[in-house]
């Protein structure tokens, strides 16, 4: 049997295709390639953009803010430390783009102007925190991106 240019062609599109739709399919049906959404409730999450701007507005406008360090052993955030820190409330969200299953959220309870956050709890690499805190009825927003 002699190939021919087209039939060259043909079996060279055949083969390549062939060869695309198999890492396709190994990527869709094996759990080590994760395909997972970013955040769940996507476009819930969407409609409160507004909420969160003027909460970062709220953030932005005080004379002192909050902030973010690291040391050794753990991420430090202060709050202003002209607020009463028993008023405080609210969270923290540490959000891991790599890897939903590494996200999680802690409460803002307070027993100094200071949280700590061991860093036993957390991967290397980046991490986006947003916190959300209220004082008086005044809501608040801080995002900071952290790499460890």
């Amino acid at each position: 049997m002699k190939i021919n240019w087209g039939k060259g062609i043909v079996i060279a599109f055949v083969l390549f295709m062939s060869f695309i739709l198999f890492f396709v399919f190994k990527v869709q049906t094996n759990h080590k390639y994760d395909n997972e959404l970013v955040v769940d409730k996507y476009y819930q999450k969407e409609l409160l953009v507004n909420n969160d701007i003027q909460k970062e507005q709220n953030a932005q406008n005080l004379n002192e803010g909050v902030s973010l360090t690291t040391d050794g052993n753990s991420i430090i955030i202060d709050f202003p430390a002209s607020f009463d820190f028993s008023k405080i409330n609210g969270k923290v969200s540490l959000y891991r783009p790599s890897s939903q299953k590494l996200d999680f959220e802690m409460p803002v309870s307070l027993s100094s102007p200071r949280l700590l956050i061991p860093k036993s709890k957390l991967a290397d690499g980046r991490w986006d925190i947003a916190i959300d805190w209220n004082y008086q009825g005044t809501n608040y927003l801080n995002k900071e991106t952290l790499f460890l």
